[in-house]
């Protein structure tokens, strides 16, 4: 792969992660969710100015007759403990299914399934398969495989005629990020997914949408504003640090994104109106944008992947309204209600953003690949919106406040 910064004849200079740090301390991170999802702040940036607000105001900012999106995706009990024989502790994170690769079909799976995992203290665990006992009538089995890119191909089984997913909520826990550095409890099975969470996937929130109420999204009306939603299942990834001195050397994650064909109808309906719920909805739909420039100018095109430095090569001025029509055109000529596609776009500050106007999202760690995403926004201006939310008591990170991004 050719490099990002020989395409975008960028300076090594401008590329350092290092530039995209700032001190966060250890008090100002939620630890856990406040008691009401929409009691949280807002900090609104919109065309320079920074405005304090509650976040169940933020309809008053969002423009008449636009389209927020959110990402409909379900955390999974994905973290599963089991122990060997000795008392040591293996733990298991399932990151993606892999026979059957589908995920509709993993869940609905009843008796064996396999997926690509983590595994905690995988030295430990050698050839010998764990075993737990769910129930009376219940055996669960895990065996650790062929080794991959992020840890190891396990293969579970298990008797009687529970599926997958119905095993993983019994078995297994809602996987709270890392950096809470506390066991998940009870109240995070039902905090740690957003109120229109359906489809099962993710092992991780899509946090923006965490704030979210029904009263809230019933304000909207008060200004036609629309809401639908995409899926992005949500990798492990997304908590991987950049650890390279360049961005541009950082190997980021791919995830599986759907999209239906009447999402894009309404997109096409509220161009250029389009306010994106977290960066996994903006990923999503930044996306979708560049799977149609491939099909506009070459309907044969592969839009399985859309690739890490892809959209940084694809052509730039096809307008959001022929890319989307482009998708339409394939998707009547092959049938499709949705399509399915893997990202693995990394936003930097050198992208130019096709679909998304603005965006609500949390507060990200430093040096993240989330936090490049936001400087692509906002440009420079996110070290003084960061500053002013540090200095002004808000809550950092995944159970923390939230902010709405209009630069424009």
């Amino acid at each position: 792969m050719t490099k990002f910064l020989t395409k975008m004849s960028l300076n090594d200079s401008l590329a350092k992660i290092t530039d995209f740090s700032y001190d966060l301390p250890d008090e100002k991170i939620a630890k856990h969710p406040l008691k009401n999802r929409d009691a949280s702040k807002l900090l609104v940036f919109k065309k320079g100015q920074i405005i304090d607000e509650a976040f169940k105001n933020c309809f008053e900012y969002l423009p008449e007759k636009s389209l927020v999106l959110f990402n409909n995706t379900r955390v999974i009990h994905a973290r599963i403990i089991l122990q060997k024989s000795t008392g040591a502790r293996i733990e298991i994170l399932c990151l993606e299914p892999h026979t059957p690769s589908n995920y509709e079909q993993s869940f609905a799976q009843t008796g064996e399934c396999s997926w690509k995992c983590v595994v905690g203290n995988a030295k430990k665990w050698k050839d010998e398969p764990l075993q737990a006992k769910i129930s009376e009538e219940t055996i669960f089995t895990a065996e650790k495989g062929e080794r991959t890119e992020d840890g190891f191909i396990v293969t579970f089984r298990w008797n009687g005629s529970k599926t997958f997913s119905e095993i993983l909520e019994q078995i297994g826990k809602i996987p709270i990020p890392p950096y809470l550095n506390r066991e998940s409890e009870d109240d995070d099975n039902i905090r740690y997914q957003t109120i229109f969470a359906e489809n099962n996937g993710s092992v991780a929130a899509p946090t923006a949408g965490l704030h979210f109420t029904p009263e809230v999204i019933s304000s909207f009306a008060q200004k036609q504003i629309e809401t639908d939603k995409v899926t992005l299942h949500v990798g492990a990834g997304t908590f991987k640090p950049v650890k390279t001195e360049l961005y541009t050397d950082h190997i980021m994650h791919q995830e599986l994104c759907i999209v239906k064909k009447s999402l894009i109808q309404n997109i096409l309906n509220h161009l250029p109106l389009i306010t994106a719920v977290g960066t996994t909805s903006v990923r999503t739909l930044e996306s979708l944008y560049w799977i149609g420039v491939k099909l506009h100018t070459n309907p044969q095109a592969d839009i399985n992947h859309l690739s890490q430095w892809e959209a940084y090569n694809l052509q730039q001025n096809i307008s959001a309204k022929d890319s989307l029509n482009a998708i339409l055109d394939y998707m009547e000529q092959h049938n499709l209600q949705e399509i399915q596609y893997y990202t693995q776009i990394m936003i930097t500050p050198k992208y130019q953003f096709k679909l998304v106007t603005s965006m609500f999202t949390n507060f990200h760690q430093p040096q993240s690949t989330l936090l490049l995403l936001i400087s692509a926004f906002v440009g420079d201006a996110w070290k003084d919106m960061y500053k002013h939310a540090l200095e002004n008591n808000y809550r950092f990170l995944s159970y923390g406040d939230s902010s709405l991004l209009m630069p424009y």
